[in-house]
This record gives C-alpha cells, sequence and structure tokens, in this order.
C-alpha cells in the first residue's frame, strides 16, 4: 500500500481527500446560504391568494385578494392559504435539492 493511501483509491492520499471534502463542505454550506436569501411567489386560485417564502421556509409576504373574503365561505379561502403555502414549501424543497444535487453530483443529499 503507497503511504498515505487507501487501497482501491487510485494513489489518492488521504490529505488530498480531507481537502477536497472541506471544500465541498464550504462550497454547500455558501450555496445553502445563497438559497437561504432566495424568495419564491406562489399563487393559489388563480391569484387571489399570494405568498412569498424564503429560501429558509419563512413566509414574507401574504396577500389576499378582496373578491375571495367571503364571510360565508371562511373554509374555501382557508383551502386556498394552505394551498399556496404548501406549494411554496415544496417549491423551496425543490429549489435545496435542485441546487444541492448539481454540486454534490446527484449523490442523494437531500436538505
Amino acid at each position: 500500500m503507497a503511504k498515505g493511501g487507501f487501497p482501491g483509491m487510485g494513489g489518492m492520499n488521504m490529505n488530498n481527500l480531507m481537502k477536497q471534502a472541506q471544500k465541498m463542505q464550504k462550497q454547500m454550506q455558501e450555496k445553502q446560504e445563497e438559497l437561504g436569501e432566495r424568495t419564491l411567489e406562489m399563487t393559489s386560485g388563480g391569484g387571489a391568494v399570494k405568498v412569498v417564502i424564503t429560501g429558509k421556509k419563512e413566509i414574507k409576504e401574504l396577500k389576499l385578494n378582496p373578491d375571495v373574503v367571503d364571510p360565508e365561505d371562511v373554509e374555501m379561502l382557508e383551502d386556498l392559504i394552505m394551498s399556496a403555502v404548501n406549494e411554496a414549501i415544496r417549491q423551496v424543497e425543490e429549489m435545496y435539492n435542485n441546487e444541492m444535487g448539481r454540486m454534490t453530483g446527484g449523490m442523494g443529499m437531500g436538505f
């Protein structure tokens, strides 16, 4: 076995492997911070409800079209809000998975 190497590692020494892992970890942390600053906008009910969410899954804005506020049908409004918020969260998760998948070469590291 070569000094500092492992069988089957193609002669790569442990120091180089550690440096590459640390570099990738730093890049992933920077990407996570960048994604956390992004905002996404989702709507439901044809634009009746609008949600703005950050990459940290924080709701920054919630707008309701006054036309959908019907005191006789609060349940419909609740459903529209839930739909918009759930879709916003799903989009943030998809954004993270896509971006991190590019960095990890598709190693399946979900966030």
